[in-house]
């Protein structure tokens, strides 16, 4: 189903100023929402982008420790702090993050909080009333709506078929937890956009990673840190769509991307010989054309010139400075 524009202008209006009658969040639920603390390590990559400190929001989803979050906030992490509801402080660190889903796991003592239960985020649908919960210094817990279920493309090399869109939006959405009328976590929050309905028009709201991504992969980042399975290549540039073309909007440095001479302005035209029309098409094919360490040939159109440039693909991980995943 797609909303319109006036409808999730309106259920979003409701979900403010006069909430539907249900559930409400209970008070041993949002327990295991919990506030972190993140220091980078010196030098940290993703300091550019992401800030050398960076506070976010946590779900505790075990009662052995584990804390559910989005994981760019955890990248490069050198230390970490979890702030529970009541003002407790404990040390954390960095047990999984998963770069297909953006998830990352944390694991601090046991026994912090009560967990939250994971819930069924394939049976949330556009119009269901949901509630977005932070730690209280952050906001607290609200109301919100979901407007859309629809593919999500990053400049980041990232790609969602899936995402949950809510409104209205929260600034605070970091690691969100998005609660659904049975008391389930069924997403952690990841951004503000303002194109939640993708029709053309400004629409603000939340793109939420749905728990169910988690699910098939939880057991494997608790073993070893990371999904099993070969990891994706990745080059280590950012696009957007500009007028129907690709560009290349930056080339992060000592990227695979700038040591094989790709840099900011050009067009990609295709990849491996295949014609691409948009970013997620793009995503498709480079994903598509082999793990980890492959060779990728990128047709980009360069000062007028098309040229053809092999890119050796990389671990997105082994590109971060060293950091611990215990």
């Amino acid at each position: 189903m797609t909303v319109s524009f006036f409808n999730a202008a309106l259920a979003a209006w409701r979900a403010t100023y006069s909430p539907a009658p249900g559930r409400e969040v209970e008070d041993a639920q949002l327990d295991a929402v919990v506030k972190l603390s993140i220091q980078a390590v010196s030098g940290a990559r993703t300091a550019m982008t992401l800030g050398a400190e960076r506070e976010g929001t946590g779900v505790v989803i075990s009662g052995d420790g584990l804390i559910l979050t989005i994981g760019y906030l955890i990248l490069e992490a050198a230390s970490i702090l979890v702030v529970t509801r009541d003002g407790r402080v404990f040390p954390a660190t960095v047990a999984g993050f998963d770069h297909a889903t953006g998830f990352g796991l944390l694991r601090t003592r046991p026994g912090v909080a009560h967990p939250l239960t994971l819930g069924d985020s394939s049976a949330l649908e556009e119009l269901h009333s949901v509630s977005v919960a932070t730690h209280p210094g952050a906001g607290g817990c609200t109301r919100a709506c979901i407007v859309a279920r629809r593919r999500f493309t990053g400049w980041w090399e990232y790609m969602l078929e899936d995402a949950i869109f809510a409104a209205p939006p929260r600034s605070d959405h970091s690691g969100a937890a998005l609660i659904d009328a049975e008391g389930g976590l069924v997403g952690i929050g990841s951004l503000w956009v303002g194109d939640a309905l993708d029709m053309g028009v400004a629409f603000p709201g939340n793109m939420f990673v749905p728990v169910d991504l988690l699910k098939p992969v939880l057991g494997d980042l608790v073993a070893t840190g990371r999904r099993s399975g070969p990891a994706r290549p990745w080059l280590g540039v950012y696009s957007e769509a500009i007028e129907g073309h690709l560009a290349v909007t930056r080339v992060l440095p000592e990227s695979p991307a700038e040591q094989a001479g790709l840099h900011r302005g050009d067009v990609i035209l295709g990849v491996g010989g295949q014609a691409i029309g948009d970013q997620g098409e793009f995503y498709r094919r480079l994903w598509a054309s082999g793990e980890a360490g492959s060779d990728i040939t990128l047709h980009v159109l360069h000062d007028k010139t098309v040229k053809h440039l092999v890119v050796h693909s990389a671990d997105r991980l082994d590109y971060l400075r060293p950091w611990k995943v215990s």
